[in-house]
């Protein structure tokens, strides 16, 4: 723990994330899932509508426990109206086409720019397309574990059981959008840190998101609901992009470590010896200039003119 804890690597991490602009990358993925998931979700509640089951809206008012205001605006804004005939309208079919493809086209980047790779763009829209089917199969996976396991048990249960899930669909997404030009077991750390973070922040959004959802709509109404998606999605992109430069910079470790280029011991030692060196001569600068600056000045008599 203390290699892979070490500053030196901590630092790399924080620099990879910095160099693929991190926040703003994870600002991008979220912005292109909300506008691919809203046409989704209104196409998936007409379609579940006509089979008489639950729509996409009370699946997320049961997800998250949504009561008042909060389940209100989700159900404004996720349930299509009886007369609407989304499956049979070709602009909606082709705008859920284009917002998707955008969505694949910002996963793409994060994987070009985070391994270093040459941009291919719009080249590469058919393994966008299958990746688009991928996704598709991963959300309907992953939904009919949390609706068999969560009721039965608790939504963390459901969350461990999808992790696994989770880290091959990333794995095979950074394969198939970098056209496989990552080898599958470059991105096996991507993969494994990704499961662990998202699975964490499964947990804590369920706990959050329900506030957030109230807190939203009774400021905003209907559109408070998409603000908190909004919020919510850029929470697990922040930990997709992470995980993505961690677990970039824990392979390229690990390939120094097989050419036998590991640091020493005593290395290892140093660099947490300065840290703790550093971090203990700042509390006691701090310590120092705490009582000078609580000492009352001086306060001299007026002049006499």
């Amino acid at each position: 723990m203390t290699f892979w804890l070490r500053p030196a690597f901590g630092l790399r991490v924080a620099k990879r994330f910095q160099t693929i602009v991190g926040f703003d990358r994870a600002m991008a993925l979220a912005s292109a899932a909300l506008t691919a998931a809203i046409p989704l979700a209104l196409l998936c509640g007409t379609l579940l509508a006509g089979l008489g089951d639950t729509n996409v809206a009370d699946r997320v008012v049961e997800r998250y426990g949504l009561t008042g205001g909060g389940a209100e605006a989700v159900q404004e804004v996720l349930s299509p109206s009886a007369d609407t005939d989304v499956g049979g309208d070709v602009f909606s079919a082709l705008f859920l086409l284009i917002s998707t493809l955008g969505f694949a086209r910002a996963a793409q980047r994060l994987f070009e720019q985070t391994w270093e790779l040459r941009p291919l763009s719009v080249r590469n829209t058919p393994n966008g397309l299958r990746w688009i089917l991928g996704l598709a199969a991963y959300a309907v996976g992953s939904g009919w574990v949390h609706a068999a396991v969560g009721r039965r048990w608790h939504d963390w249960a459901a969350d461990l059981l999808v992790a696994p899930l989770t880290g091959a669909f990333l794995v095979w997404s950074g394969r198939v959008l970098s056209a496989k030009r990552i080898a599958p077991r470059d991105l096996v750390p991507f993969g494994a840190t990704a499961a662990v973070v998202t699975a964490l922040y499964s947990v804590g959004a369920a706990v959050y998101l329900p506030r957030l959802f109230s807190s939203y709509a009774g400021r905003y109404g209907a559109v408070g609901a998409v603000f908190a998606m909004l919020s919510g999605l850029f929470g697990a992109m922040v930990a997709v992009v992470g995980s993505a430069a961690l677990g970039r910079e824990v392979h390229d470790e690990l390939g120094r470590i097989r050419r036998g280029e590991r640091p020493p011991d005593d290395e290892v030692r140093r660099e947490w010896h300065d840290l703790v060196e550093q971090v203990r001569s700042h509390w006691r600068t701090v310590q120092e200039q705490g009582p000078r600056r609580r000492r009352p000045t001086k306060s001299h008599p007026p002049k006499e003119h």
